[in-house]
């Protein structure tokens, strides 16, 4: 299991960082590992699958899990893709976690975020008289 960076106390009530030792011990207990997926998330069950969850492999961004993962999270599917693997089609793109916040999150032309912003010779500024 993944090991917390921090002290006992930010271990205890926070969960963004890793997993609780609630949640350690009832993965101890009660989980059954189904499979990891490429980022090194781990997927788990209770024995008669009433629970599903993931421990993240770092940062607990929801967005990190992939679609094959997140449907048999969420119960779009039965099987786990560790036993039936998702079908991808040639056009699918690779799978991206959220960006919002980050360098390389989207920046539309124009944008004062982008490092070479567009060229804006389409307008005029409105000067005042």
């Amino acid at each position: 299991m993944q090991q917390h960076k921090g002290n006992w106390f930010s271990r205890i009530f926070t969960w963004w960082q890793g997993q609780t030792y609630g949640t350690q011990f009832f993965t101890w207990r009660s989980g059954q590992k189904v499979g990891q997926d490429a980022e090194g998330n781990t997927y788990y069950r209770t024995a008669d699958d009433s629970r599903r969850w993931v421990i993240f492999n770092g940062e607990a961004e929801a967005s990190r899990v992939p679609p094959e993962w997140h449907g048999w999270l969420h119960r779009t599917w039965d099987e786990p893709p560790s036993d039936r693997p998702l079908v991808h089609k040639p056009w699918e793109k690779e799978h991206l976690p959220n960006l919002t916040g980050t360098t390389e999150a989207y920046a539309p032309a124009g944008s004062i975020r982008r490092v070479q912003p567009a060229d804006r010779s389409d307008y005029d500024a409105w000067q005042p008289e």
